[in-house]
């Protein structure tokens, strides 16, 4: 499905590049991995390929999809949900999902929220892994910098 140099994003983790696949013999069974090079952090990743339909892994976003996310960044509704409980599983399960969209709209809302009443500690992590997830795929499709992109997104809320 993927090649090697393959630009991807993988959902809790950002966008990054297929840097190789390994095979691991596990227990008597030969096993194929991806291995995945974030864009930002210096971790590698290894995903099973017999697993890849099921972890939500896809092509990063094109330039101008990119550009349509930077635009809504700045324009998209913050939603506000009292129950701090619920608004964190919420927000979690789109984390989960993947779509860039509805990250850049965690980030936003939690951004926000932040400004106006300080975050509690799961939502102040989860806003750090939101923007950096939001962040490393819009570097990638953007071919700029972390620095780049996040003044450019706060540019647009501030």
């Amino acid at each position: 499905m993927f090649q090697i140099g393959d630009k991807v994003a993988y959902p809790m983790h950002g966008a990054g590049v297929i840097k190789c696949v390994t095979s691991e013999k596990i227990l008597g069974e030969e096993l194929k991995y991806y291995i995945l090079e974030p864009c930002i952090g210096e971790l590698e990743i290894k995903i099973p390929v017999a697993k890849i339909d099921n972890v939500g892994i896809r092509y990063i976003i094109s330039e101008n999809e990119a550009d349509k996310v930077i635009e809504e960044f700045g324009s998209c509704k913050c939603i506000e949900m009292s129950n701090w409980n619920k608004r964190y599983r919420e927000n979690l399960d789109k984390l989960k999902n993947g779509d860039i969209f509805e990250i850049a709209q965690i980030t936003k809302t939690l951004i926000e929220r932040d400004r106006k009443k300080s975050l509690s500690n799961y939502e102040r992590k989860m806003l750090s892994n939101a923007k950096n997830i939001l962040i490393s795929e819009l570097v990638m499709s953007k071919n700029s910098t972390y620095s780049d992109i996040e003044r450019l997104l706060m540019s647009k809320i501030s």
